[in-house]
């Protein structure tokens, strides 16, 4: 088949390009021929949160990646659509996070679909955002009515989905394993690299710092003093995507100073496995989601996780195989976290990570698309 990806990749950063990408390559696997259509400009820079937008790491040569896509500009709009209508995929995938962006993907999406040949599939990583805005439910509408069918990676947004649409085709596809950051890194070689003494024991909040994250909530249940008695230190790693003075302030109203790991830039790709290798277990503290990347990658590198009970997070998580569900409560965090390194439970976590993960490949993604394009 002929399958063209519509949204992030190199050499933009962060999760969507690393998405769009492995799922290129699972289908190229899978010898369909596939080209991915990225941004000229993907987000104004005084719309942009963190430092940068561009990745570190080099050009994929495996992949074929073309920049065409702008955001803010209709006439690019038009131009794209025309550009992939002509190309006649029999797929056009798009990948929708952002009601921002529905403007321009759902216009590139109903220009394409006049061909009569191309079927438009959406992989929804949420329909309604976890950080809403005026206008988000209308420019929702307007992208869903410009797609063919949708591939859903929880079941809660299946379920917003109905918000806005209940006849297309949909499937539910868990969200696929992040395995495209290397082989596991000993416990060993990730401490020397990251700079961190071997005889503590540390958890991991890993990824983009949003407030929905609750960052607050794991730095409040830190403080509990078990923590101090068993030698755990909480790494943070990843960049601020909302004001981080008061982060800091609450790490020094709680006593944490020195206890906690700040590792508050963009963590590169080659660097993840270095952060996953030093944690015993990786804490999601979420107040509210629809799933998680994150999680995902900690399944690749299988480690434990805790995680909330909001949005689809429990669906890939069950409670006490691979880890903890807790509600978002600093003292149920505490809690389960203390039971984790008190009874030493990473073994017997571990065990149900190895079975849990068969679940989540891309082949089951590739196959979830094709039945939604049906």
């Amino acid at each position: 088949m002929k399958i063209v990806i519509l949204g992030t990749a190199w050499p933009y950063r962060g999760g969507l390009a690393i998405y769009n990408e492995r799922l290129a390559r699972e289908f190229s696997a899978e010898n369909d021929n596939v080209t991915i259509h990225t941004f000229s400009l993907q987000y104004p820079s005084f719309l942009f949160p963190g430092k940068t937008q561009y990745s570190s790491e080099p050009e994929p040569t495996d992949l074929n990646i073309i920049r065409s896509l702008n955001s803010v500009n209709p006439f690019n709009w038009i131009k794209t659509g025309r550009t992939i209508r002509e190309m006649k995929p029999d797929i056009l995938i798009i990948k929708f996070w952002l009601p921002f962006m529905a403007p321009a993907l759902g216009k590139v999406a109903r220009i394409v679909r006049r061909n009569g040949k191309t079927r438009v599939v959406s992989i929804l990583d949420n329909i309604i955002p976890h950080e809403r805005r005026p206008g988000d439910r209308l420019l929702s509408r307007y992208f869903t009515r410009s797609v063919d069918g949708f591939v859903a990676m929880s079941e809660s947004v299946l379920e917003d989905l109905g918000q806005f649409d209940t006849a297309k085709p949909r499937v539910f596809c868990p969200h696929p394993l992040y395995d495209n950051f290397g082989p596991k890194a000993t416990r060993e070689e990730s401490l020397s690299f990251l700079g961190l003494d071997p005889s503590k024991r540390y958890m991991l909040f890993f990824g983009l710092i949003r407030d929905y994250k609750g960052l607050d909530l794991i730095l409040r249940a830190y403080a509990d003093s078990r923590f101090r008695k068993m030698e755990v230190r909480l790494i943070v790693a990843g960049e601020f995507y909302s004001g981080s003075e008061k982060y800091f302030e609450l790490e020094k109203e709680l006593g944490l100073e020195g206890l906690v790991v700040w590792k508050s830039d963009f963590v590169p790709d080659s660097e993840v496995k270095y952060c996953f290798g030093a944690a015993d277990i990786i804490v999601q503290p979420y107040k509210s989601a629809t799933q998680s990347g994150v999680t995902q990658i900690a399944y690749h590198f299988e480690k434990p996780m805790l995680v909330t009970d909001v949005g689809g997070l429990a669906e890939i998580v069950p409670h006490g195989s691979v880890g903890y569900v807790v509600k978002p409560d600093m003292d149920e965090i505490a809690d389960a976290l203390t039971d984790f390194f008190k009874n030493n439970r990473q073994e017997e976590f571990t065990e149900g990570i190895l079975k849990e993960k068969k679940k989540y490949s891309w082949s089951n993604m590739t196959r979830s698309v094709r039945k939604a394009a049906e």
